[in-house]
């Protein structure tokens, strides 16, 4: 509580040990967070107790000015009134949900015979409103079935029985052509018309059940009147409601009323799936998308995305299958977590729906804007690797030797997440004999940075060290002796766990496997490790071969060069003729060298 002012310290002592939402205002008396709690004294105060990770909540902390709260009587009660305030208020430090204006709805009209159409605009004029969907061609197909299966009006004339009744409407071609049962002149009657209406409502909610049974019911009765030109088109309606339905993934009947909900979490965004189950059938499917603002939790953004989607859908459902329970629950609701079953195959294809969904938008904003793509990688890897500026320039170093022999070092270098080669460097370790990692490791670091220092050039913003506390340890010597400690962040990476370790910290930092982050890392790691390797082979194999040349007697080193150049390794010059050989240096040369590995004086084959 040190760090919160007298009037804060006050406001928190007064907090009530209930539940509630609490609301912090700025100096200017704007809100910028608003948040629930079980218990607002508590929570309210942990704000202040401690010293946060998040540099974006130690800046919250920083800007609360004043604290507002209501209580309320369950944590049921604070989860629902946040959802409204927030959208309400939209403060700068919340859950940012995305909006839904470019979705389509489909709205039921307040009217008195309703009409029923497709609209992006949401108006508070009593009609009912089904959706968002996410996708324009799933509601297009709903839509086509409703036209098919019942005569509609679509004409946008305000009819009320008065008027019907007055005859002020007359009948359009609609009618002639079959579209429209014409109850503008009483053709059809407003309960007729109605009931039709409920049934558009029942199987637009997914319960086509109720009006396939009703949809049977009055087949037979047409049969039983012997009526059957009447029942034959109501059996066409209830084949084309049954086709409908077999097209929805169909689980288990017994599954009715269920809703699922997954999360797909980035380090910036969360991809929240929600699927409407109805008699073991998928009826709906929905994406919505989170923009994270404070590091919340995937529990708090699920428990959020619940309350949100379930008010959007109007889902009523008593159950609801989860992959972990979010950090508040709804009340008269129960929740889920299954591990196998049925309810298992559900939660995984609505997992795999929401891994695809923001897999397909980052690969959309990679092509789209590359360069904001680009930003967006190097501002995670700055938040995952507690940096104070973005790596925009990375360096990574890796060895290679092979028993010690022809020690070298590789670095590589990744300007905005991608790799530059022409910046990509070897060492040829002059200083260290036999093999020794650790102080090979110290004189490319070394080499490497005090040129650059003696050149005046730019220093990267990240040092990567292929190895673990050792070599990082090797490094940190390099960087004292030029004075570079703490101005460049610079971490090793073990290989077996993907460790990250830091200077004077014996324990490592994991990184979320499937964050961008680790994937950049591990890029640079394995791109160093195949350039050093590439050299280090060249660079054996230029050694094994003027090794065995230089013994052999009146072979000099132009020949040797020429030999290395037409021949390329020992082994394929010792397989050549002496044709071959004699075409390269001269048949005297050749022969003295066929002569030589005849005998097999030395053998260096690589």
């Amino acid at each position: 509580m040190e760090r919160a002012s007298e009037l804060i310290k006050n406001i928190i002592k007064s907090l009530p040990s209930k539940p509630g939402v609490y609301q912090y205002f700025d100096k200017n008396g704007e809100i910028i967070y608003i948040g629930k709690a079980r218990n607002l004294k508590k929570r309210v105060s942990s704000y202040f107790n401690k010293k946060h990770d998040s540099a974006r909540i130690e800046l919250l902390v920083r800007k609360i000015n004043d604290i507002k709260s209501i209580s309320v009587a369950t944590e049921n009660d604070a989860l629902l009134l946040e959802n409204v305030l927030i959208k309400k208020y939209q403060p700068r430090y919340n859950i940012m949900l995305k909006d839904d204006k470019t979705y389509p709805w489909i709205c039921i009209s307040a009217e008195p015979f309703p009409r029923i159409f497709l609209t992006r605009n949401v108006i508070k004029n009593g009609s009912d409103y089904f959706g968002p969907y996410s996708s324009v061609r799933t509601a297009n197909v709903l839509m086509d079935l409703i036209h098919h299966l019942y005569p509609l009006r679509s004409c946008k004339l305000h009819l009320s029985p008065e008027k019907v009744r007055a005859k002020k409407v007359k009948i359009c071609l609609e009618y002639y052509i079959g579209n429209c049962a014409a109850p503008c002149e009483n053709l059809q009657t407003q309960e007729e018309y109605l009931i039709m209406v409920g049934n558009i409502r029942e199987i637009i909610k997914g319960n086509v059940k109720i009006v396939l049974s009703a949809l049977k019911e009055e087949m037979m009765r047409y049969a039983d009147e012997l009526n059957f030109e009447e029942a034959q088109i109501v059996k066409k309606k209830y084949d084309l409601l049954k086709q409908y339905q077999s097209r929805s993934v169909v689980v288990n009947p017994s599954l009715t009323n269920v809703d699922v909900f997954t999360i797909s979490v980035s380090p910036t965004e969360a991809f929240v799936n929600f699927m409407k189950i109805i008699d073991g059938a998928v009826v709906q499917s929905r994406m919505l998308e989170l923009k994270k603002r404070l590091d919340e939790t995937p529990e708090e953004l699920l428990g959020m995305a619940i309350v949100e989607l379930r008010q959007q859908n109007q889902s009523t459902a008593k159950e609801v299958i989860v992959p972990f329970l979010p950090d508040a629950l709804l009340n008269e609701v129960s929740y889920a977590v299954p591990k196998r079953g049925d309810k298992a195959k559900l939660l995984e294809l609505s997992e795999r729906n929401a891994r695809m969904h923001r897999m397909e938008r980052e690969k959309m904003q990679k092509l789209l804007d590359p360069e904001l793509h680009a930003k967006r990688i190097l501002a995670i890897m700055q938040h995952d690797l507690r940096m104070n500026v973005p790596p925009e320039h990375i360096e990574c170093f890796d060895n290679s030797n092979i028993q010690g022999s022809y020690p070298v070092a590789a670095m590589v270098v990744f300007r905005n997440a991608k790799a530059s080669k022409k910046e990509y460097r070897h060492f040829n370790i002059k200083t260290v004999e036999g093999p020794n990692d650790f102080a090979s490791m110290e004189e490319a670091i070394y080499r490497r940075y005090s040129r650059l220092l003696e050149e005046n050039k730019e220093l990267p913003q990240l040092i990567i060290v292929d190895g673990g506390k050792g070599q990082l340890s090797s490094a940190m010597k390099s960087l004292e002796k030029l004075d570079l400690r703490g101005k460049i962040t610079i971490i090793g990476i073990a290989k077996r766990l993907e460790e990250i370790y830091y200077p004077d910290d014996s324990l490592p930092m994991y990184i979320d496997k499937a964050s961008p982050t680790l994937k950049v890392i591990q890029q640079l790691r394995d791109e160093a490790h195949r350039f050093g390797i590439t050299h280090h082979r060249n660079r054996r194999s230029k050694g094994s071969l003027h090794s065995e040349l230089d013994v052999i007697p009146g072979i000099g080193e132009k020949t040797k060069e020429l030999l290395l150049k037409k021949g390329g390794s020992l082994k394929r010059i010792k397989s050549m003729s002496l044709e071959e050989l004699s075409a390269i240096v001269g048949k005297s040369k050749a022969t003295m060298l066929q002569k030589h590995f005849s005998k097999g004086l030395i053998s260096f084959d690589s």
